[in-house]
């Protein structure tokens, strides 16, 4: 593609959580400049596992700290002493936005509270990140990601479908990963966007992010039904049929919600006499008689592959994808053709395929400058603050 959209755009991170770290990321793969502000001894994202090594006598270097700060620079400051707040104020007078998920507790001692960032820099788009906002009762709760993900409902609402089936006393459980702070994270990149569309007007803004409320709204059906006066359980959290099928090699997940899926979906099972029943053409009843219904899929299913399942389900406009595996998605060809992962180079370990984006813009691919930086780059090499 040509200029990506946020060309020009310069953005500064303080980031010990996955929540502003990604809000800084989603902004950099867009073309921004992103400074990750760190201490001397390196953000905490740094010591996150999973770690990359290429082998004995390597230095680990976290897989989730290369993907969060991949094309992003790093400068070092003790912001706790007056050398490191000016450093940092250098750096903001030449930033547009500042992310910082820093304690709110702290951030008076350290100079970054709201009324210090906006009297200094009045045209910075400042955004909190905190698990619970900046404001309230829980502001100054301190929270981890699976703390997040249940304090917003989802985590009660695990498992179920088919893992809940199958596991029937497992106890709730997470998403994998940082689903919870990756939502915070979507919420104070747009916030920061919002603000900045309007700074030639009102000039900067604080703009205050709240995980849970990101996370929340994943749930929203959920909260819906609260309406409605019911409260939705795990157990019953599922698609009345379809969902996740297991196969002979593998798991596919399948949902109809339209009558040409549903009719497609009788071709794919061969027009068995159950599926004819003339009672079934009606959605209604189809909900009423899913788990009949998943009954007689599973076992057309179970005796199939997933790639022809697949492959036949999609001629017939049937809503199905198979549960890929990470070497699956790494080889996939629409993965390839989208050009969804690009090699980067982390040090010690070599090149490294790595998702750029989960969107296109104007449909075309975005791209990473490079991977993770050195600790202290900027300071090391006696950077300008932005160049």
């Amino acid at each position: 593609m040509g200029t990506p959209p946020l060309d020009g755009l310069r953005v500064a991170v303080h980031a010990s959580g996955v929540a502003a770290a990604y809000a800084a990321r989603l902004l950099g793969v867009q073309g921004a400049e992103v400074v990750f502000v760190e201490p001397p001894c390196g953000s905490a994202l740094r010591r996150e596992p999973p770690f990359l090594a290429k082998g004995e006598g390597t230095k680990p270097t976290s897989a989730l700290f290369a993907y969060l700060a991949a094309g992003a620079r790093s400068m070092t400051c003790d912001l706790a002493t007056g050398e490191g707040q000016a450093a940092l104020g250098a750096l903001l007078s030449e930033c547009d936005i500042f992310i910082d998920d820093s304690l709110r507790a702290g951030r008076r001692g350290l100079s970054l509270d709201e009324a210090a960032l906006s009297a200094r820099h009045p045209q910075l788009v400042h955004v909190s990140v905190l698990p619970f906002g900046a404001h309230g009762p829980k502001a100054d709760w301190q929270a981890s990601e699976i703390t997040v993900q249940h304090a917003s409902g989802e985590g009660n609402l695990l498992p179920n479908g088919l893992s809940v089936e199958l596991f029937p006393d497992r106890a709730p459980v997470k998403i994998a990963g940082h689903f919870a702070e990756m939502q915070g994270g979507i919420a104070a990149a747009l916030g920061a966007l919002s603000a900045l569309w309007v700074r030639g007007e009102v000039g900067g803004q604080f703009v205050d992010i709240a995980s849970q409320d990101a996370a929340l709204a994943v749930g929203a059906f959920a909260i819906q039904r609260l309406g409605d006066g019911s409260i939705e359980h795990r157990v019953e959290r599922s698609f009345r049929y379809g969902g996740v099928i297991p196969c002979a090699d593998g798991h596919v997940e399948l949902l109809t919600l339209e009558q040409r899926q549903w009719d497609g979906l009788v071709k794919l099972l061969g027009s068995p006499e159950w599926a004819l029943d003339p009672a079934l053409s009606d959605s209604l009843e189809r909900s009423r008689r899913g788990p009949e219904i998943n009954r007689h899929i599973r076992a057309w299913a179970i005796v199939r592959k997933v790639d022809d399942i697949v492959a036949e389900g999609q001629k017939l406009s049937v809503p199905i994808g198979r549960y890929k595996t990470p070497d699956d998605i790494l080889r996939g060809a629409q993965e390839h053709h989208r050009g969804l992962f690009q090699p980067v180079p982390i040090s010690e370990v070599g090149l490294v395929n790595m998702l750029v984006s989960p969107v296109h813009i104007d449909g075309a691919t975005l791209s990473l400058r490079g991977g993770p930086p050195e600790l202290g780059e900027m300071n090391k090499v006696g950077a300008e603050v932005l160049s």
